[in-house]
């Protein structure tokens, strides 16, 4: 275990309280006017999966897990269960879709993900910040529509509802952040 200041904390991240281990399903640091700056940690419980939530003063120390992280490739979906396997020595792991959590519909066969582990159990995943998806059903476009501030409704391949500009069509090919899903660009691919 380690000290690190509530601040440095971020999602994905192992935090070890009352001998129980955590893993931070959202951080923010909220910075009021008037008053202390705090940290709020939604977190989930590694053992039985009871989120909790909790604050600190941005420079309380928290105790940070020591945990295996490395790169592994997404194969394919088993049931309830992502399988995964090590590039290095081809060895394939199961992971919980409770892991996962929302991050689920964004796998890709062969995409590349951080898994973290504790005592040889998968505790957590990091995928790329983006993705590239196809919109499979969205509003035809408008002419004369502006691409101003104005956004749509869409349904991207991989069944994420998002929000598009107004000159995205269906079949157009888009970045969007794996952590909330948003529409970020149109594909350079």
């Amino acid at each position: 275990m380690v000290s690190v200041i509530a601040s440095s904390v971020r999602k994905g991240n192992v935090l070890e309280q009352d001998g129980k281990l955590y893993v931070v399903i959202r951080a923010e640091n909220i910075h009021p006017g008037k008053g202390t700056p705090v940290t709020h940690l939604e977190m989930r419980r590694i053992s039985d999966g009871v989120k909790v939530n909790n604050r600190f003063k941005t420079t309380e120390s928290v105790e940070k897990a020591f945990i295996d992280q490395a790169t592994y490739n997404y194969l394919y979906q088993d049931g309830e269960q992502y399988i995964f396997m090590d590039p290095n020595n081809f060895e394939q792991i199961p992971v919980s879709g409770d892991v996962l959590g929302d991050y689920a519909p964004y796998l890709t066969e062969n995409m590349e993900v951080s898994l973290s582990q504790y005592n040889g159990v998968p505790i957590s995943i990091e995928l790329p910040a983006r993705v590239v998806l196809e919109i499979v059903e969205t509003e035809p476009v408008v002419k004369g529509q502006t691409a101003s501030s104005s956004f749509k409704p869409a349904v991207l391949s991989n069944g994420v509802r998002t929000m598009v500009p107004p000159h995205i069509a269906v079949g157009t090919r888009v970045v969007v952040q794996t952590e909330d899903g948003a529409y970020l660009e149109r594909s350079k691919e």
